[in-house]
């Protein structure tokens, strides 16, 4: 079958009746349809064709636990994305009647300014509301997180992995489970284009065209090696050249761009450090074993450090 969403239930019902299934890449099949008459009854007939062939586009699955563990990881991010969206909005109250206090807003001193705020009947329902809900959501995401960071010391992959400057459990634990076994990739390059960070590409006639990043693959992922990108900037010399050499490129957004090219071969160097016992960071073997396991920031910290902005450049979005 192609592969597609809402199907759990029907690859479980074949494992227990003890039916092998194929999943195929459906951009891949589809390159191979000639007709342009798309139906049920030709559908299936292309399959068995390229399986008779021996031409299926078989693409790897990964196993019910790794999918299972995967909700953990898309739970706690999703959380941590409504939290942040509930302290933007207390930070919007607060800035609107002057308290530009940014993360301070966020220790004692500070609740005690926001609460003492005078605001309207209804704007201090809203933030009394908004405060209830992030009281109970902090507790569910430290839950959330100890979870993450206890099933990361169970694999080793993970713990290699965290010694990569920028690299912290939620990430390292979120690249093991998504990319899976590293032998599919004959290169380490590959990676970048299976989590989609290269750039879209329309080239013709000599002249090259390139566009913004295809983001053909997990988001989640994507994500955080963004995120891992922007902490190696923070706290590794070579890391931060880089990003500096970048920004010099004068445009509008050079900063995001920066990140997100920090973000594209750093998924080719984390995949060489899965497969290779030694790791050469421009020159410099095993410059990984300097740097303390866990040293990375994943979302929440980051979101916490710089004041509840948790996007993907650090920008607050509107009110």
């Amino acid at each position: 079958m192609e592969a597609t969403g809402y199907s759990r239930w029907f690859e479980r019902l074949l494992a227990e009746l003890g039916f092998e299934l194929w999943i195929g890449d459906p951009a891949q099949i589809k390159a191979k349809r000639v007709k342009k008459q798309k139906y049920d009854r030709e559908d299936a007939r292309l399959l068995l064709r390229l399986m008779r062939e021996n031409n299926f586009p078989q693409i790897w699955v990964p196993s019910p636990e790794n999918r299972d563990l995967r909700q953990l990881l898309w739970h706690r991010h999703r959380l941590v994305q409504m939290r942040t969206r509930i302290m933007n909005q207390l930070q919007a109250l607060a800035m609107n009647e002057g308290k530009r206090m940014k993360k301070k807003l966020w220790n004692e001193p500070g609740r005690a300014v926001l609460e003492k705020l005078a605001l309207g009947p209804w704007a201090s329902r809203r933030r009394q509301e908004l405060l209830e809900l992030l009281d109970r959501m902090n507790p569910k995401i430290e839950e959330l997180t100890t979870a993450a960071e206890r099933e990361a010391k169970k694999r080793p992959d993970v713990l290699r992995l965290m010694t990569h400057p920028g690299v912290g459990p939620l990430t390292a634990l979120a690249y093991v489970l998504i990319i899976g076994t590293p032998e599919r990739f004959p290169r380490g390059k590959q990676t970048g284009t299976y989590v989609g960070m290269i750039p879209c590409e329309d080239s013709s006639a000599g002249k090259q065209r390139l566009g913004h990043i295809s983001k053909q693959g997990n988001a989640l992922l994507r994500f955080l090696l963004v995120e891992a990108a922007q902490a190696a900037a923070r706290i590794h010399p070579d890391w931060r050249r880089r990003y500096i050499h970048l920004a010099m490129r004068r445009h509008k957004r050079a900063r995001s761009r920066c990140v997100t090219a920090l973000g594209s071969p750093k998924t080719s160097m984390v995949i060489s450090e899965r497969t290779s016992s030694t790791f050469s960071f421009r020159g410099q073997t095993g410059a990984h074993s300097a740097v303390k396991p866990g040293v990375g920031l994943d979302c929440s910290e980051t979101s916490r450090l710089n004041g509840a902005k948790m996007t993907m450049f650090g920008r607050t979005p509107p009110e």
